[in-house]
């Protein structure tokens, strides 16, 4: 059975966000996303804005900063550590988008991480379901 040019599209999308999802705290950039996809720059952000909802640096942020999240709740790393780690060289930056998606500092996310709630529900309350719209933890 011959693959549609839409499947074959979607596969390097794919592709591409799959490498997002791996190698997140290397400098990525549109051209070499691109180069994964198959695609020109410009096709690639349109056409991954399109299919997936939000535009590549968005989702990529977004990953980012969910990973962060879990790094945060192992208080031995710094907040200066864990922005590295994670891809930012800048912690002004780091914050800055941190707080854009969650709605606190990274160091307010520590102080509210709720203790004694499994791990499986507090990344639930705290994952970032699109960019910026993360609702707050309940209060236990």
């Amino acid at each position: 059975m011959a693959m549609t040019a839409r499947e074959d599209q979607n596969r390097r999308l794919l592709r591409a966000r799959d490498t997002m999802d791996h190698d997140y705290a290397s400098p990525l950039d549109i051209p070499s996303l691109a180069r994964v996809a198959l695609m020109s720059p410009a096709h690639f952000s349109r056409t991954f804005t399109t299919t997936f909802g939000e535009t590549p640096h968005r989702y990529l942020q977004r990953r980012r900063i969910e990973r962060a999240m879990t790094m945060l709740r192992d208080h031995d790393r710094s907040v200066t550590d864990v922005s590295i780690a994670v891809g930012y060289d800048s912690l002004g930056t780091f914050s800055r988008t941190f707080r854009e998606i969650t709605g606190r500092t990274p160091s307010a996310f520590r102080e509210d991480d709720p203790i004694d709630v499994p791990g499986c529900v507090v990344r639930r309350w705290t994952r970032p379901s699109s960019f910026g719209e993360a609702p707050p933890p309940p209060r236990l």
